[in-house]
């Protein structure tokens, strides 16, 4: 691991890279380290600082929101723009130019506001070559406000020095940001590449990473295949989840959603809001019991929800309490899961929460703290079999009372409104069928879905000769 002062300094021995450093907010913190290790001339054109709203308008243009994305990039394209037009006639055939460009609120002297800021940078990897650009938002964890100052300090350092000497190994590059600093310091939880240089980079991969690392609990990405920031998706939205393996995306799957969000848009709490139904990946599923995760396999997922227009939300949230606790810090509006009855009985596992003060009573006063509803989803095994719905679904003796409650006050609602054509569709039924070659497995998913398996050959799929 190489250290700030040493990457800081690398950088300005290099001659090839020369641009400007733009910072809104919690100081000079990046620029700083380039000046303090010596050398700066070699690659600040300029430094500059814009806290005043009205300057930083004049600037940029005006923004509604000043620690955003939009600004960011604001910032970036006119500040690499002015560098190349200054200074691309005297020497830009032996320089590559870039823009790092942060904007930043770190803890106010009152205290109590979130910390957290974008930060960028556009560059040329190559003299005269197109731009690319890393664009992240990042939040500040330590208590102290010259503590947070200092971390970005670091993590921009690292950005910079990642950009010019690993832009060609995105994941090492990734894994580098948070070099001599550490998770309980900073959250990286949106991270996006583009340009000529990572044009064969899959961010909702580089998303992926950003929890496998612990850089972030958990990353979003919509079905265009772009990175989204997950405050900025969930803020003042009602949010729906539905967690699954989604292998493949099933008429189920699609159905839970649908007839969830039929019920959920019924709760007065819910009237008038804008909905975001999410479908969940959690870590724990895409590792199925081991170290890495499989990456054909996890696109292949991706891809499918995506084709049928869901957001995905990669979570380390294994414990539903954790995932609901996450989404209430990010929305103050109502928030609902989906899941089906086997999901029921394991909520009632209580080696669980055996690492909880308060156990298993805990875990569900912090799961239902916001009135939080689950919807549950019936099951049925085979044909003929018992439909098993809130209303049968038997737990553990213990905690028969308290399952009790939770059904009469109202925290599960039983879904009634299903299409019992779907209740025969399992995935693994589904994914055995793919492989064996029985085209029945055709009928059980939506039509976009089988087209994308057939053309990419995907859950072990192959064509007949």
């Amino acid at each position: 691991m190489v250290d700030t002062h040493s990457k800081a300094l690398k950088i300005n021995l290099d001659q090839r890279w020369y641009g400007t450093f733009a910072e809104i907010g919690a100081g000079q913190e990046v620029v700083r380290w380039f000046f303090r290790v010596g050398g700066a001339a070699g690659t600040i054109a300029k430094s500059m600082s814009a806290y005043d709203m009205k300057v930083s308008d004049a600037i940029y243009g005006h923004a509604e929101r000043y620690v955003s994305r939009g600004r960011l990039q604001a910032m970036l394209d006119r500040e690499f723009d002015l560098d190349v037009e200054r200074l691309g006639l005297d020497r830009g055939d032996s320089t590559s130019f870039f823009a790092f460009a942060d904007t930043v609120v770190a803890r106010s002297f009152r205290g109590g506001n979130e910390c957290h800021g974008w930060m960028g940078i556009k560059f040329q990897s190559r003299v005269h070559d197109e731009p690319s650009q890393i664009v992240m938002h990042v939040r500040m964890l330590d208590a102290e406000a010259s503590l947070q100052q200092e971390a970005l300090g670091i993590v921009g350092v690292n950005l910079c020095y990642g950009a010019f000497f690993l832009s060609h190994a995105p994941e090492e590059l990734v894994e580098s940001l948070l070099d001599k600093l550490t998770t309980g310091r900073v959250e990286i939880d949106m991270l996006e590449f583009r340009g000529i240089e990572f044009r064969n980079v899959d961010n909702r991969v580089m998303a992926l990473k950003l929890v496998q690392l612990g850089l972030s609990g958990a990353a979003m990405f919509g079905p265009n295949r772009e990175v989204l920031q997950p405050s900025d998706i969930l803020h003042n939205k009602a949010v729906l989840v539905e967690r699954g393996s989604f292998r493949p995306t099933t008429h189920v799957n699609l159905d839970m959603l649908e007839c969830a969000l039929a019920k959920f848009k019924e709760d007065p709490a819910v009237a008038d809001k804008t909905i975001l139904p999410l479908m969940e990946l959690t870590m724990r599923n895409l590792l199925a019991g081991g170290t890495e995760v499989d990456r054909r396999d996890f696109l292949a997922r991706a891809d499918l929800l995506a084709a049928c227009g869901m957001t995905v939300l990669i979570s380390d949230y294994f414990e539903y309490y954790r995932l609901a606790g996450y989404l209430a810090v990010r929305t103050k509006e109502r928030i609902g899961i989906v899941m089906g009855v086997p999901s029921v009985y394991e909520l009632f596992d209580e080696k669980y929460y055996a690492q909880l003060p308060g156990g298993t009573l805990e875990s569900f006063g912090r799961l239902f703290k916001n009135d939080l509803k689950i919807y549950v989803y019936p099951l049925r095994r085979g044909e003929g079999d018992e439909l098993q719905t809130i209303d049968t679904l038997k737990v553990e003796p213990g905690l028969e009372p308290l399952y009790k409650y939770l059904v009469g006050r109202g925290s599960f609602v039983r879904l009634d409104n299903f299409n019992s054509q779907y209740l025969p569709i399992f995935s693994r039924d589904v994914l055995k069928r793919i492989a064996s070659g029985d085209e029945s497995w055709d009928k059980m998913v939506p039509p976009q879905v089988a087209e994308i398996i057939r053309h990419r050959g995907f859950f072990g799929y192959r064509k007949k000769e």
